[in-house]
């Protein structure tokens, strides 16, 4: 019975997904067009960059399980998912004005690969629940050239 009121609402096991991860990403969402800075307009383009990745990753920390389900399901169509689209659309957007010199297309693709359920699960130990989170922040800060945020070994 309950299995086709879901599929009703939502199409397929692909469509559950989507909206499920669609309705984790919609206070980041909300955050990078009507939020305050760092995340919201109004901050250095490094500084907004490190917020929604903080942001996303905290949603890909703790939903790895769920996004490994959404890339199986929807393998096909992953360039075409809502959260993707919008999470593709500011990347690139911050790396643009970043960086006018690099394919900013590309980068923003090349980061969100990164966010691979199992690689996230991989990657964070019990221990330490926001290294994945701080390994992209890295990436994509060396991607912009500089200083990225601080490590464990900094402090």
């Amino acid at each position: 019975m309950w299995k086709g009121t879901v599929f009703r609402r939502f199409g397929n096991r692909a469509g559950l997904l989507q909206a499920l991860l669609e309705e984790r990403s919609r206070e980041l969402r909300d955050g990078i067009t009507n939020g305050p800075p760092p995340l919201g307009p109004g901050a250095p383009v490094r500084e907004r960059l490190l917020a929604f990745l903080d942001g996303l990753g905290a949603i890909a920390e703790g939903n790895a399980v769920l996004l490994s389900a959404h890339e199986q399901a929807c393998a096909e169509d992953k360039y075409d998912d809502p959260s993707y689209r919008s999470w593709h659309r500011h990347l690139g957007t911050l790396f643009t004005e970043a960086r006018p010199d690099l394919d900013a297309d590309f980068l923003a693709h090349a980061v969100l690969a990164v966010f691979d359920g199992d690689l996230i699960r991989r990657v964070t130990p019990p221990d330490d629940p926001r290294r994945f989170t701080r390994s992209i922040q890295q990436l994509a800060t060396a991607l912009l050239g500089g200083a990225g945020p601080p490590t464990d070994r900094d402090q």
